[in-house]
């Protein structure tokens, strides 16, 4: 009887092993519908770009396997592929461009640093994600009010600037036009000096840095973790604050056509999800977005927002309903009359009564 329970014991333990490595399985299939931009972390290249004291350190920084800023492996060669950094200035704009090495002869870009310097103490920052690597552009830049973000203790470094003008203190301006100012990130001041030139990689896809080894990509499941340790520290905005920038950067935009036929599924897939029912987490939430316009028959519209605690807001708006009617007085002479209009209005709230009272005169 014992044998049978212990024959029993092993059994239930191999189907459950059976059935984890099912599960395993189809979590790694899952993981093959993710955009080629879930391998890399925009937030983490900032965060690179803040660290480094010069462009040709920022590419070092970003090729390191133990920064576990990059992930990628585009061409499908079991190797990461090596990032680039090619500059651009036109002026008081910067484009950094981060450049993944396909082969040969292809490469393709995979975001876009825009930096301006605004005034003499002042440069607003942004990164911009390719579209064929993320499915739209998406566009970081650093949180407003955090430390880390803004770059050190030094009082001036600590004070956010608004808007793409001269320095403003802070109470005299909005709060939700925040923009961190970068002026004293390191690599900022450096490609701001009189003596410097502009950075343009000398490497290529036969020529690589002698300190650099490729390592073979993390599963997503692995690299999650790390990609979301930048992300506290950045968030995601819509609009692109460096006008200029993409002037300077749409006639150098390089892409891959092996990237693109690789990518093309998953991406349009992503292109046609309409955009009211695309999930987004970023640094502030994990929470869905979702919006339902109203239909003609009153249906009730939702609306779903992210709230900082990860949890979603709800607000359930049907159709209001209005119910009135029109009483007219007239004085015994009939040279005045009265008309009194009364409209309920029904909502989710409660009903409320509206008199509207107009008079008008006969001679």
């Amino acid at each position: 009887m014992r044998i049978k329970h212990y024959l029993s014991f092993l059994l239930g333990g191999l189907l459950m092993n059976i059935t984890a490595h099912a599960q395993d399985a189809n979590t790694a299939a899952a993981d093959t519908s993710h955009l080629p931009g879930a391998n890399f972390s925009l937030q983490g290249a900032l965060e690179m770009f803040k660290k480094a004291a010069s462009p040709e350190e920022f590419e070092k920084l970003l090729n390191s396997q133990d920064n576990k800023v990059n992930n990628l492996d585009l061409n499908g060669d079991g190797n990461i592929d090596y990032i680039k950094v090619v500059n651009k200035r036109e002026n008081d704009v910067h484009v950094f461009v981060l450049q993944a090495l396909i082969s040969e002869t292809e490469s393709q870009d995979i975001a876009v640093i825009e930096l301006e310097k605004t005034a003499a103490d002042n440069a607003v920052v942004q990164i911009v994600g390719d579209e064929d690597i993320y499915g739209e552009q998406t566009i970081i830049e650093p949180s407003s009010g955090d430390d880390k973000a803004t770059g050190g203790t030094d009082e001036k470094a600590e004070q956010p600037y608004f808007g793409s003008g001269p320095h403003v203190t802070a109470r005299y301006a909005p709060t939700r036009a925040i923009i961190v100012n970068v002026w004293f990130w390191p690599c900022v001041r450096f490609v701001y000096a009189p003596a410097y030139t502009v950075w343009v990689s000398p490497f290529s896809w036969r020529v690589r840095p002698v300190w650099w080894h490729p390592w073979r990509p993390m599963p997503w499941a692995v690299y999650r973790p790390y990609r979301y340790h930048y992300a506290p520290y950045y968030t995601v905005v819509r609009t692109n604050r460096i006008v200029y920038a993409p002037r300077i950067y749409r006639p150098m935009r390089v892409t891959s056509v092996t990237v693109r036929t690789r990518n093309q599924v998953v991406v349009n897939r992503y292109r046609a999800t309409p955009r009211a029912t695309r999930s987004f987490n970023g640094p502030r939430t994990g929470a869905t977005r979702s919006f339902s316009t109203p239909r003609s028959n009153g249906t009730t519209r939702t609306f779903s927002t992210p709230r900082s605690n990860g949890t979603n807001r709800t607000f359930n708006g049907p159709t209001r309903s209005y119910n009135s009617n029109t009483r007219t007085f007239s004085s015994p002479n009939g040279n005045r009359q009265i008309s009194r209009q009364r409209t309920t209005v029904s909502s989710p709230r409660g009903s409320a009564t509206r008199t509207r009272t107009r008079v008008s005169r006969h001679h």
